[in-house]
């Protein structure tokens, strides 16, 4: 038999109200378990969203586990299911129900990486020992230490921002009082989706290099988007010198990306859940994208990837030694512009030759 006061509610094993694993699995209880792992210290990382900055965000989870190896990790965020599943102890989307909880539980560390309002004034209200971040104080979004100032103030001017050289990962880090260390993103990928394209793939590339052709971007930054025309004499360029190109995108890039792949007798596999997308990216060797959610996946893949960059400071992207940023020949001047002030956006002035250059220089 077992006591009230033998259980063990510090067990990372521990869950509420139901029987934890151990006890289903091997029926044993904690007065008689050789499983008892105690929580040491207890940690809440809230970053909402978007789906590129949640993932650029993990190489923390690999921070915090190296410094606290029996710590409770528990995540916050609108887009749940981009995260690794297995790094993670508890994951909860954005709703009521879960900041309920959240609200009324206890943390040793609680680090917030969104400038949202939102966000902020949940750190604030968040009973912890410690916090990183961006908080809320005196009725305005505030730093929690002195280390999260820095990219506030980037974030608030423009110039300022331009003349940073810092990457986001090393940002982050010193926000979270580490030094980043090439700590890799992390990712939720389903292995056996990979493995269905990887049998496709192999068949249609017949030993060739596949390289991935991301032809989206989204509709908040429109001055990112390439031209079609472009796309596909970078496709043409590509066939010829021995790689297999494919079309990428999602939905909002499903009727062009059809389109291209008819005129140029490229292969299109069409769009999919962003389960499957990710899946099938992983089975490219190389990325060629515009910044955009794809940069972020391709990097949590250890993918080679050809970043096509005009309206953003490049010195914010980590490439990890896989990559290579192509600029337009001349500086934009169109900084975090959605229109451009010149007419015609400096994506067009990127040559498919210059990406075939940047894609030869990876092999």
């Amino acid at each position: 038999m077992i006591d009230f006061s033998d259980i063990k509610f510090d067990c990372k094993h521990f869950k509420t109200g139901l029987p934890c694993n151990k006890n289903k699995v091997l029926d044993v209880i904690c007065n008689n378990c050789n499983h008892y792992e105690p929580i040491k210290t207890r940690i809440l990382i809230i970053k909402l969203g978007a789906l590129g900055d949640v993932i650029r965000t993990t190489p923390l989870i690999e921070k915090f586990r190296a410094k606290f190896p029996n710590a409770h990790i528990t995540w916050i965020t609108l887009s749940p299911q981009i995260l690794p599943q297995k790094s993670i102890d508890k994951i909860y989307e954005w709703n009521f129900n879960s900041l309920y909880i959240i609200e009324n539980l206890a943390y040793d560390i609680a680090i917030n990486l969104d400038k949202d309002l939102e966000a902020c004034i949940l750190l604030s209200k968040i009973k912890a020992e410690s916090k990183f971040g961006y908080t809320f104080k005196d009725n305005h979004i505030s730093p929690a230490t002195p280390e999260a100032e820095h990219k506030l103030i980037t974030g608030q001017f423009d110039i300022i921002s331009k003349n940073n050289t810092k990457s986001y990962l090393k940002e982050i880090f010193e926000i979270c009082q580490f030094e980043f260390n090439n700590e890799e993103y992390l990712i939720n990928l389903n292995e056996d989706l990979s493995t269905k394209w990887n049998q496709k793939f192999n068949t249609l590339s017949k030993g060739k290099k596949i390289i991935g052709l991301n032809t989206g971007c989204g509709p908040r930054w429109n001055t990112r988007l390439w031209p079609e025309e472009s796309w596909k004499e970078l496709a043409s360029e590509l066939n010829k010198l021995g790689y297999y190109p494919v079309f990428l995108g999602g939905e909002l890039e499903h009727e062009k990306n059809k389109r291209m792949s008819e005129e140029s007798e490229t292969y299109y596999p069409g769009h999919f859940s962003l389960e499957e997308f990710i899946a099938i990216t992983n089975n490219c060797e190389y990325i060629v994208t515009q910044v955009s959610m794809m940069m972020h996946i391709a990097t949590a893949l250890k993918k080679k990837l050809i970043l096509c960059n005009t309206i953003f400071n490049k010195h914010e992207f980590e490439m990890y030694n896989r990559g290579v940023i192509v600029d337009p020949p001349y500086p934009c001047e169109c900084y975090f512009g959605n229109s451009c002030s010149k007419g015609i956006p400096c994506m067009t002035y990127i040559t498919p030759q210059t990406i075939v250059k940047a894609v030869t220089s990876l092999s």
